[in-house]
């Protein structure tokens, strides 16, 4: 038997098959199964209240603008972000309900946000 035709062993690889699940905590939420994600209330723009902060902390000098106080949806935090990002022609991410935007942005992002209804405060230094 050739051995470009042999099935990899997993007892001779030490590893197990990445797409089969050795265990798992019951209902853990995944992708597939959102048991026990929290639900997110979807506030109107003009009752959250978002802070715009610059922040170098834990990013090896490097600015980041940061937007919190959001209280919605994550695709409503995607699209958000892909208008902040076109507008200030910078990357950035959302991480845990925060937006962050790389480089220093608030006026950009403070205009921004209030065109879309949102009651948005610079805060920090």
């Amino acid at each position: 038997m050739n051995s470009s035709n042999r099935k990899k062993d997993t007892k001779s690889t030490g590893q197990a098959p990445k797409d089969k699940i050795a265990w798992q905590e019951f209902g853990a939420g995944t992708p597939e199964n959102p048991t026990f994600e929290r639900p997110v209330q979807e506030l109107p723009p003009n009752q959250q209240q978002i802070r715009v902060q610059a922040s170098r902390k834990g990013r090896g000098g490097k600015t980041v603008t940061v937007i919190s106080g959001f209280q919605t949806k994550p695709e409503t935090l995607a699209a958000l972000l892909k208008t902040l990002k076109t507008q200030c022609g910078a990357g950035g991410t959302v991480k845990d309900l925060e937006i962050e935007i790389q480089g220093d942005h608030r006026e950009k992002i403070m205009q921004v946000l209030v065109k879309q209804g949102y009651k948005a405060k610079v805060s920090g230094g």
